[in-house]
């Protein structure tokens, strides 16, 4: 697991709020034999159709979202199912960091054991995040 300490990023924005780890990575998935590949499932109903191809319209699909390594997500990211395979499938995507108002508390410890850093930020501060998508961001572990 890479150690990060400080990383910049553009973001990307989910807005949705309470996505649950089911929507993160669909059960069907769970079976896969390691997690190496596994950010190929992420938000896998979301990101295709179904006949497989990609939703256009889904933000993880828009040119503007590759390589950016911070989620901007809408409250209570990570609810229901404990499953490890969320933030697995975060980070083989190119997540390092994931932004909301709030974490499931299962989700939020999986994340920190997998490299996957969560981070709370107030409603203003979230809502000015959730308005401009795209924004050069700076995560710092070692600036207090």
């Amino acid at each position: 697991m890479e150690k990060i300490i400080k990383f910049s990023s553009k973001t990307v924005v989910l807005p949705n709020e309470d996505v649950d780890t089911d929507q993160i990575v669909p059960a069907r998935f769970l079976t896969l034999p390691s997690k190496e590949g596994i950010g190929e499932c992420l938000f896998y109903d979301w990101r295709f159709n179904e006949s497989g191809e990609p939703n256009k319209d889904f933000v993880l699909n828009k040119e503007e979202s590759q390589d950016c390594s911070v989620l901007v997500a809408g409250n209570n990211f990570g609810c229901g199912s404990s499953r490890e395979h969320a933030p697995w499938a975060l980070v083989d995507y190119g997540f390092k960091a994931i932004v909301s108002t709030s974490f499931a508390d299962i989700f939020k410890n999986n994340s920190l054991k997998n490299g996957l850093i969560p981070i709370t930020v107030p409603e203003e501060m979230h809502k000015w995040l959730i308005d401009n998508p795209g924004v050069d961001v700076m995560i710092d572990l070692e600036k207090p």
